[in-house]
């Protein structure tokens, strides 16, 4: 997808937000979006996702499967979390059954088995933006836009969200995240697009760069596993047997 000297105001006679932006995401490539707050951040996600319009440039090749997932969910809607889900899906273009297995395993994977029934202006933010992204997920996305998606999460959801990530670039989507808590350290090895005064610059990743990975196996299996990784080229930093409870 390529953003071709895109420029955006909110008004006619209003500051620029974006200016000149000219950036390109690629296939199965995971970019994350920074700046302070107020930068432009967010309006470039909006942008990106269809939802705004730019004022100047072009935007082309967006896919027509893109997975949205806002700041916050939008949880004022008289559906319960199932039920929203599988509307989701239908709109998406899957059959009554499909959305329905759809929303089945979201909800079975993000842990809101508890709240498939409950209405969405009863779920907490943290719950709620569980649903937001479960919905960006029921049609396999080929660009999926994250505008802050660790806000409001619990510890185990948290750590879910870079597996999704990795698993959504694997199939060969772009994945783009923008994040002020500093989530984004678990997404080793992700171009980073910086946001400053509505202009955006590329920061490619050092392919140089490396990463301290702690895997837990099966004691009867570390021999294996070790020799595997090093035959591979991985450094093995160390070894420790894990306490039982």
């Amino acid at each position: 997808m390529l953003l071709d000297d895109v420029w955006l105001r909110y008004h006619r006679n209003g500051p620029w937000v974006l200016q000149g932006v000219a950036v390109e995401t690629r296939p199965a490539e995971i970019v994350i979006v920074q700046g302070r707050n107020g930068a432009g951040k967010s309006t470039l996600l909006q942008l990106m996702a269809g939802l705004l319009r730019p004022d100047r440039g072009r935007i082309q090749g967006r896919p027509p499967a893109v997975g949205w997932v806002p700041e916050r969910f939008p949880a004022d809607q008289s559906f319960t979390a199932w039920g929203y889900l599988r509307s989701m899906g239908q709109i998406r273009g899957l059959s009554a059954r499909l959305a329905g297995q759809a929303a089945d395993r979201w909800i079975d994977r993000l842990g809101l088995e508890p709240f498939r029934d409950v209405r969405l202006p009863e779920l907490s933010k943290g719950t709620a933006q569980k649903v937001g992204l479960a919905q960006a997920l029921l049609v396999a996305p080929r660009l999926l836009i994250l505008d802050e998606p660790w806000e409001g999460l619990d510890a185990a959801a948290r750590a879910l969200v870079p597996a999704i990530v990795a698993e959504v670039a694997a199939t060969g989507a772009a994945v783009l995240v923008s994040d002020h808590r500093g989530e984004t350290a678990r997404l080793p090895g992700a171009t980073r697009w910086s946001v400053e005064d509505g202009r955006v610059t590329t920061i490619t990743a050092d392919p140089d760069q490396r990463c301290v990975v702690e895997v837990v196996v099966p004691a009867g299996e570390a021999t294996a596993f070790l020799a595997r990784m090093t035959t591979e080229g991985h450094h093995i930093l160390g070894v420790r047997e894990e306490a039982r409870p």
